[in-house]
């Protein structure tokens, strides 16, 4: 099946991006938000990046309006009873997550693909809340932060998921110019398995004094080559949003790398959450970092 029509719930910034990457393939676009505030919002998110690359004269004005016009608000679920492929982009609990998907499960088509854009959770524990003829089409879609700019897409596979939903999810991600790798359906996945664990040691190596939030961030740059530091990225990432999948690692697996240190729970508890929030390792300007704050 060729991918056509999307819904994406959840207009936040990985909702928002996701919608901004499949308008800008050629699919038709429908987000559903909680209220008429986040969907302004979110909606004001994706036409302010076009009309950046329209002022740096990356795409046209023709471009832009065509874009626009594929991108549509809703604040019902019914409205989505007609895509093909509908993505929760909502925050990482659970609890919100079965309610979206309890939903989505007395509306949609027996054909609708179903997929959850979480970095953290099994996708096998929506299953519940589903009929048992939609589990073969329910699987894990990951998208990375910045959602426009970031190439790689993980598709989660359960244990129910078949192969002609796998290959349609794969040409969905070529589609919009990203490169798919299949993940198992593990806490995690396969990216965060690896980097989450990397972040939380940077952050005890500031918590214990090895050397500057600037010092940390400059040495992984230069020393390896990476394309920022580890606490200017979790900043990039959210604080909080780092303690939650931390949180979900740990209980999984129960080893000490995956547990948040303290540091970055008295952070959170501060409301320094990163760059959403103005302030976590260091001062944010809107999307440029400035000087690093105490800890």
């Amino acid at each position: 099946m060729d991918i056509q029509r999307i819904g994406i719930v959840g207009c936040g910034l990985m909702g928002s991006g996701i919608a901004q990457c499949a308008a800008e393939s050629g699919c038709l676009v429908l987000v559903k938000e909680a209220n008429e505030a986040l969907l302004t919002k979110g909606l004001a998110r994706i036409h302010s990046a076009w009309d950046r690359a329209v002022a740096k004269g990356k795409v046209s004005e023709d471009q832009r309006a065509g874009w626009t016009l594929n991108v549509k608000g809703t604040l019902e679920f019914a409205a989505l009873t007609e895509c093909d492929l509908v993505v929760e982009a909502i925050p990482e609990r659970l609890d919100l997550k079965l309610q979206t998907f309890t939903a989505l499960d007395s509306l949609l088509g027996p054909k609708t693909i179903l997929c959850t854009n979480t970095s953290s959770l099994s996708v096998a524990q929506i299953s519940p809340v589903l009929a048992a003829y939609r589990l073969p089409r329910l699987a894990g879609l990951h998208f990375f932060n910045p959602v426009p700019m970031m190439p790689l897409v993980e598709v989660v596979r359960t244990l129910a998921t078949d192969e002609d939903t796998l290959a349609t999810l794969r040409a969905f991600v070529q589609k919009l110019g990203k490169t798919a790798v299949m993940a198992p359906d593990a806490p995690g996945f396969i990216v965060n398995r690896l980097l989450i664990p990397y972040l939380l040691d940077a952050m005890r190596c500031a918590e214990q004094r090895l050397a500057t939030v600037e010092d940390i961030d400059t040495g992984m740059k230069l020393g390896c080559g990476h394309p920022m530091g580890p606490l200017h990225l979790s900043d990039f990432i959210g604080l909080d949003t780092m303690q939650s999948v931390a949180e979900v690692l740990f209980e999984a697996f129960g080893e000490p790398r995956f547990k948040a240190p303290a540091l970055l729970r008295q952070l959170v508890a501060a409301g320094r959450l990163g760059r959403k929030t103005g302030s976590g390792f260091y001062r944010w300007e809107g999307e440029k970092r400035a000087e690093a704050l105490p800890l």
